[in-house]
């Protein structure tokens, strides 16, 4: 009885945290780019002195690990969801793109606090010295490495749904989709980064409406 009750909520379960997560990633990233121009060399007369735009960076910074969190709880319950049917080469680059995409992504906004800690020290009107070097890395970090990371999160969850029945054929066709995107070009298109918590949101709603309808379970393979 117990196994019966554990197999109905792990897919519930993963739909939630996964909304969550997807929705507070989107408010994030919208956030950020809202509230800091493309171009932020110069602290004087910048998105840095005006306090609207620093308190919406400071909100989205602090969304970032609750994201982070729902992220983790979201990947546990797909484990779960898949439970003996994985095939480990797969699930351990699903663990592994999962966890290094919550570590560059926290590593990002880590940065991100640091220049907004450093620009406070410095006063307004002045030039930051290692502005630019800290702006790119924080940069590279959220656009290059924890995207990247999500690529393959992507890739890889949406190879398992397919093989194993949990995604239907046009969302596992739409994660490959979402992971070529972020791929090739998050570095180089603005608000491109965003189609990874809406696939998320999706892949949440597919699972959380399907586990509220009555069906054979996947199938698990020998």
């Amino acid at each position: 009885m117990e196994t019966k009750l554990q197999a109905l909520r792990t897919p519930r379960a993963a739909g939630l945290v996964g909304i969550i997560f997807a929705l507070l990633l989107a408010a994030a990233i919208v956030m950020v780019r809202v509230a800091i121009p493309d171009e932020p060399d110069y602290v004087g007369n910048s998105w840095v002195t005006d306090p609207w735009r620093r308190r919406t960076v400071h909100t989205a910074l602090n969304l970032i690990p609750f994201a982070g969190i729902f992220f983790l709880w979201f990947m546990g319950a797909v484990r779960a969801r898949i439970g003996a049917a994985e095939d480990q080469f797969f699930a351990m680059v699903f663990l592994g793109s999962g966890l290094l995409f919550v570590a560059t992504l926290f590593g990002a906004a880590a940065a991100a606090g640091g220049l907004l800690v450093t620009a406070d020290a410095a006063g307004a009107g002045s030039k930051l010295q290692g502005w630019s070097f800290g702006r790119h890395v924080t940069y590279s970090l959220l656009t290059t490495y924890a995207m990247r990371m999500a690529a393959v999160f992507t890739f890889t969850t949406s190879t398992i749904g397919r093989r194993l029945g949990v995604l239907p054929r046009w969302l596992s066709l739409l994660g490959y989709l979402v992971a070529l995107t972020l791929l090739l070009v998050s570095r180089t298109i603005g608000w491109s980064e965003l189609v990874f918590p809406v696939w998320a949101l999706v892949v949440s709603l597919h699972i959380l409406v399907a586990s509220f309808r009555p069906g054979p379970a996947p199938v698990v393979a020998s």
